[in-house]
């Protein structure tokens, strides 16, 4: 039999776009949330807790001249275009954030499966625990794709070589950019 060529051709869907935030831009995010959980006053005025999905202890709006003076809209432009220029070959020329926040989760909080609106989204991790919990039903968790303390991100349903569910294990200046309607938790 003669030798079989073959190219694994990109999944259908969406893709995601992975970036290691700089360190300065982690380190600027944890004092500025550091800074607002001791200033109960901010902690009040920027709490967003009954406006988003999550079951959490804390979700802190970010400030717009802390956005910018941080490094925290520079880098996140700077991931948008070239993800989109990867993808689409085309350089994006505009970019506005609509909205960033930092949620606090704890042990046995939750953010619900949800989506955004607009067009990109994404989730970071700027503080991860030493462990991330025990399981309940470990023999479930292969079968059902749940993996608790892990950002899953959701698309589609189940078929034959084509998994729905990606499973990320949070890890610290970890970024991860996706459509802005794909399901995550």
């Amino acid at each position: 039999m003669s030798e079989i060529k073959f190219t694994l051709i990109k999944h259908l869907g969406p893709s995601v776009f992975k970036a290691e935030i700089p360190d300065d831009v982690v380190n600027k995010l944890n004092d500025y949330i550091d800074n607002t959980i001791n200033d109960k006053k901010k902690s009040s005025k920027l709490d967003l807790g009954k406006e988003l999905a999550g079951d959490v202890t804390q979700e802190f709006s970010l400030e717009p001249e802390f956005i910018r003076s941080s490094g925290w809209l520079n880098f996140l432009g700077t991931c948008t275009k070239k993800w989109v220029e990867i993808e689409t070959k085309q350089i994006i020329k505009k970019f506005n954030i609509d909205r960033s926040w930092i949620v606090r989760q704890f042990e046995n909080e939750y953010n619900p499966i949800h989506y955004h609106s607009g067009h990109v989204s994404g989730a970071g991790f700027l503080k991860v625990p030493n462990s991330l919990g025990l399981h309940t039903q470990k023999s479930k968790s292969d079968h059902m794709g749940y993996l608790g303390g892990h950002l899953q991100l959701i698309h589609g349903s189940r078929m034959f070589l084509s998994p729905s569910i990606i499973n990320i294990k949070p890890k610290v200046g970890e970024m991860y950019f996706f459509p802005a309607y794909m399901m995550h938790c």
